[in-house]
Protein backbone atom coordinates (compact mmCIF):
# COMPACT_ATOMS: atom_id res chain seq x y z
CA UNK A 1 0.00 0.00 0.00
CA UNK A 2 3.04 2.46 0.99
CA UNK A 3 4.51 1.79 -2.32
CA UNK A 4 1.55 2.31 -4.38
CA UNK A 5 0.87 5.55 -2.66
CA UNK A 6 4.32 6.34 -3.54
CA UNK A 7 3.84 5.73 -7.29
CA UNK A 8 0.86 7.44 -6.87
CA UNK A 9 2.59 10.86 -5.80
CA UNK A 10 5.33 10.50 -8.55
CA UNK A 11 2.36 10.30 -11.09
CA UNK A 12 1.13 13.46 -9.74
CA UNK A 13 4.66 15.53 -9.37
CA UNK A 14 5.30 14.23 -13.03
CA UNK A 15 2.08 15.85 -14.59
CA UNK A 16 2.20 19.08 -12.84
CA UNK A 17 6.05 19.84 -13.79
CA UNK A 18 5.39 18.28 -17.41
CA UNK A 19 5.21 22.10 -18.59
CA UNK A 20 8.63 22.91 -16.52
CA UNK A 21 10.45 19.85 -16.95
CA UNK A 22 14.23 20.02 -16.80
CA UNK A 23 16.41 19.41 -19.95
CA UNK A 24 17.24 15.97 -18.21
CA UNK A 25 13.86 14.77 -17.98
CA UNK A 26 14.72 14.00 -14.76
CA UNK A 27 11.59 14.45 -11.52
CA UNK A 28 11.72 18.18 -10.21
CA UNK A 29 9.93 18.39 -6.96
CA UNK A 30 9.81 17.14 -4.13
CA UNK A 31 7.45 14.28 -4.15
CA UNK A 32 7.63 13.45 -0.68
CA UNK A 33 5.62 16.41 0.47
CA UNK A 34 2.11 16.10 -1.64
CA UNK A 35 -0.69 15.45 0.50
CA UNK A 36 -2.75 18.47 1.37
CA UNK A 37 -0.36 20.84 -0.75
CA UNK A 38 -1.78 22.14 -3.83
CA UNK A 39 1.67 21.52 -6.00
CA UNK A 40 0.91 23.24 -9.05
CA UNK A 41 -0.94 25.71 -7.16
CA UNK A 42 1.92 26.22 -4.80
CA UNK A 43 4.13 26.69 -7.64
CA UNK A 44 2.56 28.74 -9.64
CA UNK A 45 2.01 31.40 -6.78
CA UNK A 46 5.59 31.19 -6.02
CA UNK A 47 6.50 32.16 -9.86
CA UNK A 48 4.19 35.01 -9.43
CA UNK A 49 5.14 35.95 -6.34
CA UNK A 50 9.26 36.26 -7.66
CA UNK A 51 7.97 37.92 -10.41
CA UNK A 52 6.59 40.55 -8.21
CA UNK A 53 9.41 40.94 -6.29
CA UNK A 54 11.65 41.46 -9.10
CA UNK A 55 9.64 44.14 -11.02
CA UNK A 56 10.80 46.03 -7.48
CA UNK A 57 14.57 45.16 -7.72
CA UNK A 58 13.95 42.39 -5.28
CA UNK A 59 14.55 39.03 -4.61
CA UNK A 60 12.96 36.34 -2.80
CA UNK A 61 14.78 33.22 -1.91
CA UNK A 62 15.44 31.00 0.88
CA UNK A 63 18.26 29.60 3.61
CA UNK A 64 18.68 26.69 3.14
CA UNK A 65 18.49 26.01 7.07
CA UNK A 66 15.08 26.22 6.35
CA UNK A 67 14.97 22.96 4.83
CA UNK A 68 17.10 21.35 7.24
CA UNK A 69 14.94 18.24 7.67
CA UNK A 70 16.35 17.08 4.26
CA UNK A 71 19.72 17.10 2.08
CA UNK A 72 20.84 19.82 0.00
CA UNK A 73 19.40 18.13 -3.41
CA UNK A 74 16.34 17.66 -1.63
CA UNK A 75 15.83 20.77 -0.60
CA UNK A 76 16.43 22.62 -3.76
CA UNK A 77 13.84 20.19 -5.28
CA UNK A 78 11.39 21.67 -2.94
CA UNK A 79 12.25 25.08 -3.41
CA UNK A 80 11.65 24.74 -7.53
CA UNK A 81 8.19 23.30 -6.22
CA UNK A 82 8.03 26.74 -3.99
CA UNK A 83 8.77 29.08 -7.36
CA UNK A 84 11.67 30.18 -5.86
CA UNK A 85 14.82 31.02 -7.65
CA UNK A 86 17.19 31.83 -5.29
CA UNK A 87 19.56 30.03 -1.93
CA UNK A 88 21.28 30.93 0.39
CA UNK A 89 23.40 27.75 1.07
CA UNK A 90 24.84 27.01 4.58
CA UNK A 91 27.98 24.88 5.81
CA UNK A 92 26.55 21.62 7.01
CA UNK A 93 23.87 20.83 5.67
CA UNK A 94 24.36 16.87 3.90
CA UNK A 95 24.75 17.21 -0.29
CA UNK A 96 22.69 13.94 -0.98
CA UNK A 97 21.12 11.57 1.79
CA UNK A 98 23.12 8.91 0.69
CA UNK A 99 25.33 9.25 -2.46
CA UNK A 100 28.12 11.47 -1.31
CA UNK A 101 30.56 10.20 1.87
CA UNK A 102 33.90 11.71 3.42
CA UNK A 103 36.82 9.90 4.13
CA UNK A 104 34.86 8.96 7.45
CA UNK A 105 31.80 7.97 6.04
CA UNK A 106 30.10 10.54 7.00
CA UNK A 107 27.49 12.52 4.27
CA UNK A 108 29.43 15.39 2.95
CA UNK A 109 28.26 18.70 3.60
CA UNK A 110 28.24 21.72 1.57
CA UNK A 111 31.62 23.91 1.70
CA UNK A 112 35.15 24.17 0.55
CA UNK A 113 35.44 20.25 1.27
CA UNK A 114 33.35 19.03 -1.22
CA UNK A 115 34.62 16.34 -3.19
CA UNK A 116 34.37 17.60 -7.38
CA UNK A 117 31.72 14.44 -7.50
CA UNK A 118 29.95 16.11 -4.68
CA UNK A 119 30.28 19.80 -6.76
CA UNK A 120 28.95 18.64 -9.88
CA UNK A 121 25.66 17.21 -8.47
CA UNK A 122 24.73 20.20 -7.09
CA UNK A 123 25.54 22.17 -10.23
CA UNK A 124 23.33 20.05 -12.64
CA UNK A 125 20.61 20.54 -9.78
CA UNK A 126 20.75 23.97 -9.78
CA UNK A 127 21.16 23.85 -13.20
CA UNK A 128 17.51 21.69 -13.51
CA UNK A 129 15.55 23.85 -11.49
CA UNK A 130 16.98 27.21 -12.32
CA UNK A 131 18.15 28.23 -8.97
CA UNK A 132 21.15 30.73 -8.36
CA UNK A 133 23.23 30.36 -5.11
CA UNK A 134 23.63 33.76 -4.31
CA UNK A 135 25.20 33.33 -0.66
CA UNK A 136 26.53 31.14 1.71
CA UNK A 137 26.16 31.31 5.94
CA UNK A 138 26.39 31.55 8.69
CA UNK A 139 29.77 30.63 8.04
CA UNK A 140 33.24 31.20 9.80
CA UNK A 141 36.39 32.38 7.66
CA UNK A 142 39.73 31.24 7.54
CA UNK A 143 41.80 33.93 9.62
CA UNK A 144 44.68 33.92 7.10
CA UNK A 145 44.98 35.27 4.09
CA UNK A 146 45.46 32.14 2.04
CA UNK A 147 42.59 30.55 3.38
CA UNK A 148 40.11 33.00 3.20
CA UNK A 149 41.45 33.35 -0.33
CA UNK A 150 40.28 29.70 -0.98
CA UNK A 151 37.10 30.35 0.88
CA UNK A 152 36.28 33.17 -1.69
CA UNK A 153 37.30 30.84 -4.83
CA UNK A 154 34.52 28.35 -3.70
CA UNK A 155 32.15 30.96 -3.61
CA UNK A 156 33.11 32.34 -6.42
CA UNK A 157 32.92 28.99 -8.51
CA UNK A 158 29.45 28.73 -7.44
CA UNK A 159 28.39 32.48 -8.55
CA UNK A 160 27.80 33.76 -5.18
CA UNK A 161 27.71 37.38 -4.43
CA UNK A 162 27.81 37.42 -0.73
CA UNK A 163 29.20 35.53 2.45
CA UNK A 164 27.39 36.03 5.40
CA UNK A 165 29.15 35.60 8.60
CA UNK A 166 30.01 36.92 12.16
CA UNK A 167 33.64 37.11 12.19
CA UNK A 168 35.30 39.68 14.35
CA UNK A 169 36.77 42.71 12.58
CA UNK A 170 40.44 42.44 12.97
CA UNK A 171 39.24 39.95 9.72
CA UNK A 172 38.03 42.98 7.97
CA UNK A 173 41.06 44.13 5.55
CA UNK A 174 41.88 40.72 4.13
CA UNK A 175 38.13 40.70 3.66
CA UNK A 176 37.98 43.91 2.36
CA UNK A 177 40.72 43.23 -0.19
CA UNK A 178 39.14 39.96 -1.27
CA UNK A 179 35.29 41.00 -1.37
CA UNK A 180 36.80 43.51 -4.33
CA UNK A 181 39.19 41.12 -6.01
CA UNK A 182 36.39 38.78 -6.04
CA UNK A 183 33.19 41.16 -6.32
CA UNK A 184 31.75 39.41 -3.29
CA UNK A 185 30.25 41.02 -0.42
CA UNK A 186 30.12 40.00 3.42
CA UNK A 187 27.15 40.40 5.03
CA UNK A 188 27.07 40.38 8.77
CA UNK A 189 24.48 38.20 10.81
CA UNK A 190 23.38 39.14 14.33
CA UNK A 191 21.89 36.36 16.52
CA UNK A 192 20.00 37.50 19.30
CA UNK A 193 21.63 39.04 22.47
CA UNK A 194 24.25 38.26 23.85
CA UNK A 195 26.26 37.27 20.21
CA UNK A 196 28.95 39.32 18.92
CA UNK A 197 26.93 41.61 16.41
CA UNK A 198 23.35 41.87 17.93
CA UNK A 199 23.54 45.38 18.33
CA UNK A 200 23.09 46.80 15.17
CA UNK A 201 24.91 49.91 16.74
CA UNK A 202 27.61 48.30 16.41
CA UNK A 203 27.04 46.70 12.99
CA UNK A 204 26.98 49.97 11.95
CA UNK A 205 29.69 51.30 13.46
CA UNK A 206 32.25 47.48 12.27
CA UNK A 207 31.23 48.26 8.54
CA UNK A 208 31.57 52.07 8.58
CA UNK A 209 34.45 51.95 6.34
CA UNK A 210 34.31 49.46 4.16
CA UNK A 211 32.33 48.92 0.83
CA UNK A 212 31.75 45.54 0.92
CA UNK A 213 31.43 44.70 4.23
CA UNK A 214 27.19 45.13 5.30
CA UNK A 215 24.43 43.87 7.09
CA UNK A 216 22.62 40.42 6.72
CA UNK A 217 19.65 41.94 8.84
CA UNK A 218 18.18 39.36 10.91
CA UNK A 219 14.90 40.55 11.98
CA UNK A 220 13.72 37.86 13.83
CA UNK A 221 16.52 37.92 16.27
CA UNK A 222 16.05 41.59 16.25
CA UNK A 223 12.64 40.74 17.38
CA UNK A 224 13.48 38.45 20.15
CA UNK A 225 16.11 40.77 21.54
CA UNK A 226 13.66 43.22 21.63
CA UNK A 227 14.95 45.63 18.89
CA UNK A 228 12.70 46.94 16.41
CA UNK A 229 13.41 45.98 12.87
CA UNK A 230 12.38 49.17 11.51
CA UNK A 231 14.17 51.38 13.70
CA UNK A 232 17.39 49.00 13.16
CA UNK A 233 17.07 49.04 9.20
CA UNK A 234 16.57 52.79 9.21
CA UNK A 235 19.73 53.14 11.48
CA UNK A 236 21.80 50.63 9.18
CA UNK A 237 20.25 52.41 6.39
CA UNK A 238 22.97 51.90 2.99
CA UNK A 239 24.52 49.15 4.97
CA UNK A 240 22.08 46.46 4.27
CA UNK A 241 22.95 43.83 1.96
CA UNK A 242 20.16 41.01 2.48
CA UNK A 243 18.11 39.79 5.40
CA UNK A 244 16.91 36.66 6.81
CA UNK A 245 13.36 37.53 7.30
CA UNK A 246 10.59 36.87 9.64
CA UNK A 247 8.20 37.03 11.60
CA UNK A 248 7.68 35.82 15.15
CA UNK A 249 4.85 35.11 17.86
CA UNK A 250 5.99 37.42 20.31
CA UNK A 251 7.92 40.36 20.42
CA UNK A 252 11.36 40.65 23.12
CA UNK A 253 11.40 36.94 23.72
CA UNK A 254 14.38 34.68 22.70
CA UNK A 255 12.41 31.87 22.60
CA UNK A 256 9.76 33.53 20.13
CA UNK A 257 9.03 31.03 17.50
CA UNK A 258 8.64 31.86 13.74
CA UNK A 259 5.11 32.84 11.84
CA UNK A 260 4.36 32.85 8.19
CA UNK A 261 5.11 36.47 7.08
CA UNK A 262 2.49 38.98 7.37
CA UNK A 263 0.84 36.95 10.45
CA UNK A 264 3.05 37.80 13.47
CA UNK A 265 4.34 40.52 15.94
CA UNK A 266 7.18 41.94 13.73
CA UNK A 267 4.71 44.55 11.45
CA UNK A 268 6.47 42.98 8.51
CA UNK A 269 4.39 45.04 5.95
CA UNK A 270 6.17 48.14 7.87
CA UNK A 271 9.39 46.61 7.41
CA UNK A 272 8.87 45.53 3.27
CA UNK A 273 7.50 49.28 3.41
CA UNK A 274 10.99 50.56 4.92
CA UNK A 275 13.23 48.54 2.51
CA UNK A 276 11.21 49.94 -0.30
CA UNK A 277 11.81 53.73 1.13
CA UNK A 278 15.64 52.56 1.07
CA UNK A 279 15.49 50.94 -2.09
CA UNK A 280 13.48 53.83 -4.06
CA UNK A 281 16.74 55.73 -3.00
CA UNK A 282 19.42 53.26 -4.00
CA UNK A 283 20.29 52.48 -0.41
CA UNK A 284 19.60 48.68 -0.55
CA UNK A 285 21.10 45.15 -1.12
CA UNK A 286 24.73 45.88 -1.29
CA UNK A 287 26.94 46.33 -4.50
CA UNK A 288 23.98 44.84 -7.05
CA UNK A 289 21.40 47.04 -5.26
CA UNK A 290 19.24 44.19 -5.57
CA UNK A 291 17.67 43.25 -1.78
CA UNK A 292 17.40 39.52 -0.85
CA UNK A 293 14.28 38.52 1.21
CA UNK A 294 15.50 34.95 1.95
CA UNK A 295 12.70 32.58 4.32
CA UNK A 296 14.59 30.98 7.59
CA UNK A 297 12.26 29.15 9.73
CA UNK A 298 14.02 27.63 13.24
CA UNK A 299 11.35 25.48 13.88
CA UNK A 300 9.36 23.08 11.70
CA UNK A 301 9.65 20.27 8.99
CA UNK A 302 7.71 18.13 6.29
CA UNK A 303 4.75 19.62 4.90
CA UNK A 304 3.49 21.92 7.57
CA UNK A 305 6.94 23.35 7.07
CA UNK A 306 6.53 24.16 3.24
CA UNK A 307 3.15 24.63 3.72
CA UNK A 308 4.11 27.75 5.96
CA UNK A 309 6.79 28.82 3.47
CA UNK A 310 4.42 28.61 0.52
CA UNK A 311 2.11 31.33 2.84
CA UNK A 312 4.94 33.27 3.29
CA UNK A 313 5.74 33.41 -0.29
CA UNK A 314 2.54 33.94 -1.59
CA UNK A 315 1.92 36.81 1.22
CA UNK A 316 5.45 38.66 0.10
CA UNK A 317 3.90 38.77 -3.93
CA UNK A 318 1.12 40.42 -3.14
CA UNK A 319 2.88 42.83 -0.97
CA UNK A 320 5.54 43.20 -3.75
CA UNK A 321 2.29 44.33 -5.68
CA UNK A 322 1.09 46.74 -3.38
CA UNK A 323 4.50 48.44 -3.11
CA UNK A 324 4.76 48.97 -6.80
CA UNK A 325 2.20 50.97 -7.16
CA UNK A 326 3.35 53.45 -4.22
Amino acid sequence: MKSLTFLSALLIASCVFAADAPKSGELIGDPKIIGSLDVAGTRAAGVKATENAEKIGWRIGSQAYTLRDRSLLEALDTLYMLGLKYVECYPGQAVSPSEFKDAKGKPQTFGPGMSPEAIAAVKKKLDQTGIKVLSMGVTGIPADEAGARKFFEFCKDFGMERIVTEVNEKQFPVLEKLGEEFNIDIALHNHPKPSYYWDPAHVLKAVADYKHIGSCADVGHWQRTGIKPIEALKMLEGKVFESHFKDLNEFGNNKAHDLPWGTGTGDAKGMLEECYRQTKAGHLGGATKKMTFNIEYEIGHGTELVENMAKSINWFGNTCEELSKK
